[in-house]
């Protein structure tokens, strides 16, 4: 899809049109005030008919309120879904195909995207990421879309995914005008997250092993290690009754590491993440989670990253305590998943019963429009 294309058929074309469109609708909307979760009074129309999304895999929170059809309110977005989850963008296109016709406008925060293009198609609401309001403050597009009467609206699943998944569920729930769907999610939710909450805390915390995430492990097969602190994945690991190696180090979100800090401390487990990232990058080694993955590929794939030069000495290795996850639960109300994988491999015994593929099955018959398949974690096999 080409932006420019859309850009020369609509901008011209609907210019003039948009402003009593604009009009009409505003003389007709119900407008609420609400808070996002950056902390902004918004005043937005309730049950927009036409959103643009900041990030492509917003669908991902978006799907479990508008779970008949997640892109009937999308008017554009950006293409980071189709190029980082292709497996999830394919599972989504099958069952709606009208997702193929959504254009990409990229980022809202660089040179790329085009206002006028937004504005023509009649946005009411553009949803970003918290993660990203400076940069949408520094670019001024905030005010230029409140100019344009189109409302800016921030969620956030990634910074702070612990604390702000809730209120940003509940966030679109108001403005879809989807309160039901958006408090069967929650209740859900932290139900999955207490099953952890309620054991993790009995454990002594010499008891709870130091664990190094690797973030996207293999994605560039020369550089290693970028990890996180006491924020997302990190974060999770620390609530799952780990202790994050990332978290002791530095402050912050993410930082890069050196090899030579990493096989000097020699942590008890290590957990990478991947997704598939082939289409956008060829010559990636990371393991392939997602929709269309399967077992031997993925477990050919940890043992090749476990198999680096002097990553067989390292403890995690040896003692089969070496993991790998789906990268796109760090941006994804689905995170919980993850969380409870953690917690087996870390707890195995204290955890025994719980099961995140059920977890991961339950999710999707009860909130998703698509049925679960593929991989989206795996443990390092020993050859014996």
């Amino acid at each position: 899809m080409n932006v420019s294309k859309l850009t020369r058929g609509l901008c011209s074309a609907a210019a003039a049109t948009t402003l009593i469109f604009a009009s009409a609708t505003i003389a007709t909307a119900e407008t609420i005030t609400v808070t996002d979760v950056a902390g902004r009074t918004v005043e937005v129309e309730k049950d927009p008919q036409r959103i643009v999304l900041g990030e492509g895999r917003m669908i991902y929170s978006v799907a479990l309120l508008d779970n008949e059809n997640p892109f009937a309110r999308v008017v554009g977005w950006k293409d980071d879904m189709i190029n980082y989850d292709p497996d999830a963008y394919r599972k989504y296109l099958a069952a709606f195909p009208g997702a193929g016709d959504i254009p990409n406008f990229g980022s809202p925060y660089s040179d790329e995207w085009n206002l006028e293009a937004v504005i023509s198609l009649g946005t009411e609401v553009v949803f970003m990421n918290l993660g990203n309001l400076l940069k949408a403050q520094e670019s001024g597009i905030i005010d230029k879309l409140e100019e344009a009467g189109v409302a800016t609206v921030f969620v956030d699943f990634r910074q702070d995914p612990t604390a702000n998944t809730v209120p940003s569920i509940q966030l679109l729930g108001r403005i879809f005008d989807k309160r039901d769907e958006a408090d069967a999610f929650s209740d859900y939710y932290q139900e999955q997250m207490k099953l952890i909450y309620s054991r993790v805390n009995s454990i002594p915390v010499d008891d709870r092993p130091i664990v190094f995430i690797e973030n996207a492990a293999g994605y560039n097969p020369n550089k290693c290690c970028t990890t996180y602190g006491a924020a997302n994945l990190g974060r999770l690991v620390d609530l799952a009754g780990g202790r994050n190696w990332g978290s002791m180090r530095f402050p912050g979100f993410k930082t890069d590491v050196s090899l030579e800090a990493l096989f000097a401390d020699d942590p008890d487990v290590i957990i990478g993440t991947g997704a598939n990232w082939s289409e956008a990058n060829p010559a990636t080694t990371a393991v392939l989670f997602g929709y269309e993955a399967d077992q031997a590929a993925v477990q050919a794939r940890i043992s090749a990253l476990a198999a680096r030069e002097g990553w067989p000495e390292l403890s995690a290795v040896k003692n089969g305590r070496f993991h790998s996850v789906y990268h796109q639960f760090y941006n994804s109300p689905y995170h919980f998943v993850a969380m409870q994988a953690f917690a087996k491999w870390l707890h195995p015994e204290l955890f025994a019963d719980l099961d995140p593929e059920a977890t991961m099955v339950e999710l999707h018959d009860r909130f998703l429009p698509i049925e679960y398949s593929g991989v989206f974690w795996g443990s390092l096999q020993s050859d014996g």
